[in-house]
């Protein structure tokens, strides 16, 4: 049952936040960049301005949805190449072995050793700041789990009877990683990504929220968190909702991914019954 409204509520939250950043266009009342008026800035939430206005007189709401597009862009682009570098690296590794699993183990080590943020700061401050440049950064940095659970998962499935056999009737080794391999391997390898998704998120958000990921007036929620940091005693809203909009899409994408970890591991969902 716990298992259920888990999964449930987490996907309810990716829905919706994906229903937003889609229609945005549609929904948004406001234009989030051109639409800024002076003379209205810092409005509480009423029925014109659902969420108030910021500091420059625009719309918290419609920037709140456009900001949903460049989050999960940055988080759904960033974390697929995490998963493929991860994966080729994991897979190939665990089925040669040999110097290759060496080097591979070692440079996942060296990953592992520096904490992914900075070596996205470092990555931006030599690309500049701007959704391409993220999108690089943060897909260069996450990959090592994605590796290891790959690694590992590989080395238990290549002594299996059905991968001797494809050895045996001739196929190729790509072949066999492709076929017999990948397949197998793909549930934790979801799994790991689907919560990645939520720390990419959350990567982006400080990135912008430092300056040197999405730049203004394009909408963020990161730069819309650092924008409200001088509105905190006027306009507490400017800086509530974009937060609120990073705790949802982060929480929704982890329960997503611990519901689908049980779902996938019975042994997991026997003890959570």
């Amino acid at each position: 049952m716990r298992l259920r409204f888990n999964f449930v509520l987490g996907l309810a939250l990716v829905v919706l936040v994906l229903l937003g950043a889609l229609l945005a266009g549609h929904l948004a009342p406001f234009d989030p960049i051109m639409d800024a008026d002076l003379m209205s800035s810092e409005l509480p939430p009423d029925w014109e301005h659902w969420m108030g206005t910021d500091g420059q007189g625009r719309d918290v709401f419609s920037r709140v949805l456009y900001g949903a597009r460049v989050s999960l862009t940055v988080g759904l682009v960033s974390q697929l190449i995490n998963s493929v570098i991860g994966t080729a690296l994991g897979v190939s590794a665990g089925y040669f072995g040999g110097w290759w699993d060496d080097l591979v183990n070692g440079l996942t080590n060296v990953m592992l050793a520096i904490p992914s943020l900075v070596f996205a700061l470092a990555i931006m401050a030599v690309l500049g700041p701007g959704l391409p440049s993220l999108l690089i950064a943060l897909g260069l940095t996450n990959w090592s789990w994605t590796c290891r659970i790959a690694r590992s998962s590989t080395l238990s499935l290549k002594s299996q009877g059905f991968v001797q056999a494809a050895k045996t009737a001739g196929f190729g080794d790509l072949n066999i990683m492709r076929t017999q391999i990948l397949p197998n391997i793909l549930g934790p390898v979801l799994v790991i990504a689907t919560l990645g998704i939520g720390g990419a998120v959350l990567s982006e958000a400080a990135l912008s929220f430092l300056g040197v990921g999405i730049r203004p007036p394009q909408p963020s929620w990161g730069n819309m968190l650092s924008d409200a940091r001088e509105l905190i005693r006027t306009a507490p809203w400017a800086a509530i909702f974009p937060g609120l909009a990073i705790f949802a899409t982060v929480l929704g994408f982890n329960l997503l991914g611990d519901g689908l970890r049980d779902m996938l591991d019975p042994h997991m969902r026997t003890q959570r019954a």
